[in-house]
C-alpha cells in the first residue's frame, strides 16, 4: 500500500489546550478517506494539521517526504485545500477566484497561461459553476459559492485533495455531483480526505477515520461491519448503520431514548 499522508505522534495545541493527543495515521494513496466524529472531536484540526496549516508537534509526511522538506510552492502544487468558510474575495469574479488555484503553477507576477485558463474552465464546468464565471463571488448564493470554491481546489490539479465540510450549502443533487467529482479524482489516481458531518455520505468513502476527544478510535473500510459498530458507538448508539438500495446509510436509532 502506498501512503499519501502519514503522521506519527501528532499533537496540536490551540489556545494553550491540547486538541490532538498523539495521533498516528496512515492515509492510503488512490483512495477516499472520510473523517467523522462528534462535535469537538478534533476533525478540522486534524485535517488542517495534515495540510500544514497549523503549528504541530510530531512527524507529518506528504507523499513519502517529511512535511518540513516541502517548500510552500511545492506543497501548494501537491495539496489542494477546501476549508470551511473559505472566501474573503467578495469583489473578485468567480473565474478569478478559481484562477487563484493556479497560482502555484505560475511565475511570479506572470500572466495566466492557456493551460491555466483551460484548467479553470474545466474545473468550473465540472462543478457546474461556469454559468456565473463573470459574477462577483459576493453576489453568489451559499451553494453557488461552495461550488466555485470547490472548482478553485480542483483547478490546482493536485494529487492530494483535502476538504473540510465540503457539502455545506449544497442541496442533495449537488451533493451527489460532489460525490461523483471525488470518485473521478480517485479514479485518476488522486487521494481525497474529507471531514463530513453527513454520516451517510461519509459511508460512501473507501475508508473511515473516527475521532473522539482528539484521538482516533477507529480506522477501517467503510463496508467493514467493525467500522459500522465503531461508528454507532462513537455517536453513543444514537445512530444505526443499515444497508439500503445497495449502500450503507446511517439512520437515527429509534431504540435509544432522546
Amino acid at each position: 500500500m502506498t501512503v499519501a499522508l502519514q503522521c506519527r505522534d501528532l499533537r496540536v495545541s490551540l489556545g494553550g489546550r491540547e486538541v490532538l493527543h498523539g495521533i498516528d495515521l496512515e492515509v492510503p494513496a488512490g483512495r477516499w478517506t472520510a473523517v467523522a466524529g462528534p462535535n469537538g472531536a478534533g476533525k478540522t484540526t486534524l485535517l488542517k494539521a495534515l495540510a500544514q496549516l497549523l503549528p504541530t508537534q510530531g512527524r507529518v509526511q506528504l507523499l513519502g517526504r517529511d512535511a518540513a522538506a516541502w517548500s510552500a510552492r511545492e506543497r501548494a502544487r501537491a495539496l489542494a485545500w477546501l476549508g470551511q468558510g473559505d472566501g474573503g474575495a467578495e469583489d473578485l469574479l468567480a473565474r478569478d477566484v478559481v484562477m487563484l488555484g493556479r497560482l502555484p503553477h505560475q511565475d511570479w507576477l506572470g500572466a495566466a497561461s492557456a493551460e491555466d485558463q483551460a484548467a479553470v474552465r474545466a474545473a468550473m464546468e465540472e462543478t457546474q459553476s461556469w454559468e456565473w464565471h463573470e459574477r462577483p463571488l459576493g453576489e453568489l448564493s451559499g451553494g453557488e459559492r461552495q461550488r466555485v470554491l470547490l472548482a478553485r481546489a480542483l483547478a490546482v490539479r493536485a494529487p492530494l485533495l483535502l476538504m473540510d465540510e465540503p457539502l455545506s450549502h449544497l442541496d442533495p443533487p449537488h451533493q451527489a455531483d460532489w460525490l461523483a467529482i471525488v470518485r473521478r479524482h480517485v479514479a485518476r489516481g488522486g487521494t481525497a480526505v474529507s471531514v463530513l458531518h453527513e454520516i451517510t455520505m461519509a459511508l460512501q468513502a473507501d475508508d473511515l477515520v473516527l475521532l473522539a476527544r482528539g484521538r482516533i478510535v477507529h480506522h477501517g473500510a467503510c463496508d467493514d461491519p467493525a467500522t459500522h459498530r465503531a461508528l454507532e458507538s462513537v455517536f453513543g448508539e444514537r445512530i444505526a448503520v443499515h444497508a439500503v438500495a445497495g449502500r450503507w446509510v446511517a439512520l437515527p436509532n429509534e431504540r435509544v431514548a432522546t
